[in-house]
């Protein structure tokens, strides 16, 4: 190929249109309905444009010819098939406005040039070429490539030739552009259904490290890529920290980075999605947590935000120069934001796991109080009797007599033993100025943000009636709240492969005074018949991993509070537990 000596195209005299084509030639109806009846024949769009340009070469009885698109990354036509032309001819691209193919794109005109010799325009690839007709492939007013035919001889086509062929062009235009959007909606309906299923794996990683390597790996994949990378921020103490990549090596990789330093930080004040054309531009030598490669290119970087909160950045890289669509960026962005739902989410976890332990510990906690109360109590009752005896028996002796010592020390042992069951008994009450007014439903609410991730997990719907008037308690709410928590906890237990779970309030009168129930409900397998009347004795579980103290420690809550909890229904279809409290 020869240089092009082709003019600027403003330069050059625009010749008239052909005339307006017409369907009585006799050559058009057949080529017409081939070049349509490839809708139904083919879902590939590249043997789709092979096929058409062999049938207009045919047709015209070209020598031979080429279908060149526009490619919207470097703004040049390439040539996508060709028949006819030397093998390295597919290497060639062109700038909008060179030779008679780029002049054709340009301006969006149809050209017949009967001796190419004599057009400086022309740009020779195959020698014997002596006439050439392009015509351009156009949709919806906007230019998509040329169809391009040569002839060996001088005025080889006419205008007739022309005129068909730019009728071939408006065909074989609609015709790839209902393949390409055939083929977009296939790979749109792929990218969905990849998503939704990334979505669900990443709710399930409760790690972070596994949640941010899937992240990157799967955006990877669904991007086609050459690379992708999540950092971290800290927004109180403006620190980013790569977290993971995929494909690539950073050197500062786990390690926190001041924000000033960082190529990302410019999407976390901006909180938007920024396209940056070429990573190894002079701007970027200085940024710290941007790789060193030099494969790499254009990049997208988007923000991870959950509720108006920049959580970290997703980034992917490419290995050559691209414009990112609308439609990769939404992509994208729908990654980023499962990403960031997923992380809050992973957090959330650990957080309920540490207040699972914290329960789990002040239960241990509770249990021995509650045994050394027990066991005070026991104690008590018979040192009270030994004392009285004691007391009763009017020993004395001399003051000489050593026995008198004696006497002295078992009493002042005695009261002394007493002492220390009375300050057990008064530890093990809850101090009366830890109670205070609570509704019922802020307890009951507050509970079940504790929950409801482990619901979730567990496929458990809960259901909350609340009550149409206020239920004012004045209790030890961290108290009451373990006691729902466990029960709640007994309820997902006996569900292992999800259900229901319905809290409902109501009030009882008894006589002037007023009692608030609260009934929990689930679809689980029941109490076994042989537990039913002893579930609130201590140690008795039904569980092999069981402590059974859960159920005991929650009677005796309720108890010191004035109230109780009641096995009130169970059986195959669930089993209801009611909690009594008086109202104040």
């Amino acid at each position: 190929m020869v240089e092009s000596r082709s003019p600027a195209p403003e330069e050059l005299p625009l010749p008239p249109l052909p005339r307006a084509p017409a369907l009585d030639d006799p050559r058009a109806l057949p080529v017409l309905y081939r070049i349509s009846s490839l809708i139904g024949r083919t879902e590939d769009p590249r043997l789709a444009l092979r096929t058409i340009l062999a049938e207009i070469i045919a047709t015209l009885q070209a020598s031979s010819g080429s279908i060149a698109l526009l490619n919207p990354d470097t703004g040049k036509l390439e040539i996508e098939v060709q028949q006819g032309l030397p093998p390295e001819t597919d290497e060639v691209g062109l700038r909008l406005g060179q030779g008679i193919t780029g002049w054709v794109v340009f301006h969006g005109r149809p050209q017949l040039i009967a001796d190419v010799k004599a057009d400086p325009r022309y740009i020779a690839i195959r020698p014997e070429v002596r006439c050439e007709i392009a015509a351009p492939l156009e949709e919806n007013g906007q230019t998509l490539g040329v169809i391009n035919l040569d002839h060996d001889t001088v005025n080889g086509f006419n205008q007739s030739d022309l005129q068909l062929l730019v009728l071939c062009s408006q065909e074989a235009s609609a015709v790839m552009a209902r393949l390409w959007q055939l083929r977009q909606l296939r790979g749109k309906a792929r990218q969905f259904e990849t998503l939704i299923a990334i979505g669900q794996a990443l709710v399930t990683k409760v790690e972070p490290q596994d949640l941010f390597d899937s992240l990157t790996h799967d955006t990877r994949q669904i991007m086609q890529c050459r690379a992708c990378a999540l950092y971290l921020y800290d927004e109180p103490t403006e620190i980013v920290r790569p977290a993971s990549l995929a494909n690539i090596k950073l050197e500062v990789m786990g390690r926190d980075l001041p924000l000033d330093s960082c190529f990302v930080a410019a999407v976390i004040h901006t909180r938007k999605q920024l396209e940056f054309p070429n990573a190894q531009g002079p701007e970027f030598t200085d940024l710290i947590d941007l790789p060193r490669d030099p494969a790499l290119r254009t990049v997208l970087a988007t923000p991870m935000v959950y509720e108006n909160e920049v959580l970290g950045v997703l980034v992917i890289f490419t290995d050559h120069v691209h414009r990112f669509n609308n439609d990769e960026r939404r992509l994208v962005a729908a990654l980023a934001s499962l990403g960031a739902v997923a992380l809050q989410n992973s957090r959330l976890y650990s957080r309920v796991f540490q207040s699972e332990e914290s329960l789990r510990k002040n239960e241990q906690l509770t249990t021995l109080g509650l045994l050394a109360a027990e066991i005070a109590h026991e104690i008590r009752n018979p040192l009270t009797v030994i004392k009285l005896l004691y007391g009763h028996l009017g020993l004395d002796f001399p003051a000489d007599d050593p026995r008198k010592t004696d006497l002295r020390v078992i009493s002042e042992k005695i009261d002394q033993l007493e002492a220390i069951v009375s300050r057990v008994l008064s530890f093990a009450k809850a101090p009366s100025s830890l109670h205070s007014r609570w509704q019922i439903t802020d307890i009951v609410d507050d509970t079940v943000v504790l929950i409801r991730l482990k619901l979730a997990q567990s496929k458990i719907h809960l259901r909350f009636e609340r009550p149409a008037q206020p239920l004012v308690v004045d209790v030890h709410k961290g108290q009451i709240q373990q006691v729902l928590l466990n029960l709640l906890i007994n309820s997902t237990q006996a569900m292992p492969e999800g259900g229901e779970i319905t809290l409902t309030c109501h009030i009882e009168e008894r006589g002037t005074a007023r009692i608030g129930h609260i009934d929990i409900t689930d679809t689980g397998r029941g109490v076994p018949e042989a537990l039913r009347e002893k579930i609130f004795d201590s140690f008795l579980s039904g569980r092999p991993d069981g402590t059974g103290l859960g159920l005991a420690i929650a009677k005796r809550i309720l108890l010191s509070h004035h109230g109780d909890i009641t096995l009130l229904t169970t059986g195959p279809t669930g089993t209801t537990m009611r909690l009594t409290l008086p109202l104040v």
